[in-house]
């Protein structure tokens, strides 16, 4: 609930408390870490918009609605990537907001390296970083 109202929170304020929690990373730095191997990135972008778009190369491809189970060192359904609760995650949507509730509930499962790229893909591609088509 909403300390000043009483009312629960809406998104505004639920994405600014989600945030507060961890430190969101620019596209440039998401960008040399995974370079120098220190980060996973996770396209969680739905495929309309990957083929509208285009790849970041490297990047691993989990939709939103899939990526708990794929990213839980401990779960099941995970992916080979998913090596431990260590693992710097950085999620990114198209414009930064579905992937920092995304990176939050990624820290509820005990991923607490796990961050956002703040602007999403629409920030990666503005900063003039690698993107491939999929589309020949």
């Amino acid at each position: 609930m909403s300390s000043t109202t009483g009312q629960p929170p809406g998104i505004d304020e639920l994405l600014e408390r989600v945030r507060a929690g961890y430190r969101r990373i620019e596209a440039r730095e998401a960008y040399e870490a995974a370079r120098a191997g220190d980060a996973l990135l996770v396209d969680i972008r739905y495929a309309a918009l990957r083929d509208r778009d285009g790849l970041i190369p490297g990047a691993l491809v989990i939709e939103r609605n899939e990526l708990e189970w794929r990213l839980d060192p401990r779960g099941s359904h995970r992916v080979p990537e998913a090596t431990g609760h260590d693992l710097p995650v950085v999620v990114i949507c198209n414009e930064g907001y579905a992937s920092s509730l995304a990176a939050a509930s990624l820290h509820q499962l005990g991923l607490h390296r796990a961050t956002d790229l703040v602007g999403g893909f629409q920030a990666w591609k503005a900063a003039e970083l690698p993107v491939v088509s999929d589309n020949p």
